[in-house]
């Protein structure tokens, strides 16, 4: 076991706290990545306040980048040096899921609190999303990294591990979308302007960016969207079906709030589909008419990580970046060290950032 920093959450709500942890060397079929880079995902500031539960202390984070520092046994097309992109998406590769080619639905549960990380004195610590990123180094799956090449900046390349795969895995995954098809992408955040950014690549004729704040509507036009509605103006599905001359082929509903899914129905066209990506609180729950739905062959669907896989979808965006096609430089808000992480998540939660990361100095 050797001694890294990470900052551990003892009790949901309060703040985290930067302290010595232990991580243990790779195990068969495992990697240790030194990271350079973590950015903060609004689900770990859920996690943290106790959204979801979960066991605790606990290390969260999952969007990281940096290089493989140690390889344990059984490792294949890792080596020590590799610059790498770290993520939450533990896959067994043998479950049904797994096996049928949905990865992030993996059905061999990972139990956190038995994983490489312990406390100073030897005791539990719980990491969090098969990941635990908030830290100097973390130890996980060599089935959640991918390798990447040495010319993309680590706190870019951090991003691609959840909000840029979640987001444009939701268009071109989930919703399956074709070119000139239209989309509303409700939520203009980090996961909002991805989806943006992928309805543009996929083609798409119209984006509807829909959200509360106007300048998160002008941020979103910088991104690709063509349209901006104000959330909050009145029927604003009208407005978007104005702006499109018909309803959507896709609504992509990238918050976790109730009203945006009581009324995601309401932007569709015919046979068109919600695709549901921001999580609520355990036990929120929303309302719909089914009888509409089914009577105009409309539909809605989870999508959990923009049904990505790693292995196929983080390097073509790699490579859309370094092209000029995928912007990732500019989705950063601001970039924190280790120590000011609370400051970080309470600047993400103020509802302006679009990415805050954590650098780590090497």
């Amino acid at each position: 076991m050797k001694t890294i920093k990470a900052a551990v959450c003892h009790s949901f709500g309060d703040p985290l706290k930067i302290e010595d942890i232990q991580i243990r060397a790779p195990q068969a079929g495992e990697v240790e990545v030194t990271l350079d880079a973590v950015a903060i995902c609004h689900s770990d500031i859920s996690f943290a306040e106790g959204a979801w539960g979960g066991s605790l202390p606990a290390v969260y984070g999952h969007e990281a980048a940096g290089r493989v520092s140690a390889v344990g046994d059984g490792v294949n097309g890792l080596s020590e040096g590799d610059s790498v992109v770290v993520t939450l998406i533990r896959s067994c590769g043998t479950c049904p899921s797994c096996a049928g080619g949905a990865p992030t639905l993996c059905e061999t549960p990972y139990d956190g609190d038995k994983g490489p990380i312990k406390t100073a004195d030897g005791g539990k610590l719980h990491q969090a999303m098969a990941c635990g990123a908030f830290a100097e180094a973390v130890v996980v799956d060599q089935r959640q990294v991918v390798k990447i090449g040495e010319d993309i900046p680590k706190a870019s390349a951090a991003l691609i591990a959840c909000g840029v795969i979640t987001g444009v895995g939701a268009v071109v995954n989930a919703a399956g979308l074709r070119a000139g098809q239209d989309v509303v992408v409700i939520g203009a955040g980090g996961v909002g302007l991805n989806a943006i950014q992928g309805a543009r690549i996929a083609g798409a004729r119209r984006i509807v960016a829909v959200d509360m704040s106007e300048e998160k509507l002008a941020v979103a036009k910088e991104f690709g969207a063509t349209d901006g509605i104000l959330a909050s103006e009145a029927k604003p599905w009208s407005q978007a079906k104005r702006a499109m001359g018909r309803g959507a082929d896709a609504v992509i509903v990238t918050v976790g709030a109730i009203p945006a899914y009581d009324t995601a129905p309401r932007y569709l066209a015919y046979g068109g589909r919600v695709i549901m990506v921001g999580m609520p609180h355990s036990g929120d729950t929303s309302t719909y008419e089914p009888v509409v739905m089914a009577a105009v062959g409309q539909g809605m669907i989870g999508s959990k990580m923009g049904d990505v896989v790693i292995q196929r979808d983080i390097p073509w965006m790699v490579d859309l970046y370094g092209q000029g096609r995928l912007k990732l430089d500019e989705l950063i808000s601001g970039t924190w060290e280790l120590g000011q992480i609370n400051d970080a998540i309470a600047d993400t939660k103020t509802g302006s950032a679009r990415r805050n990361v954590i650098l780590f100095d090497r």
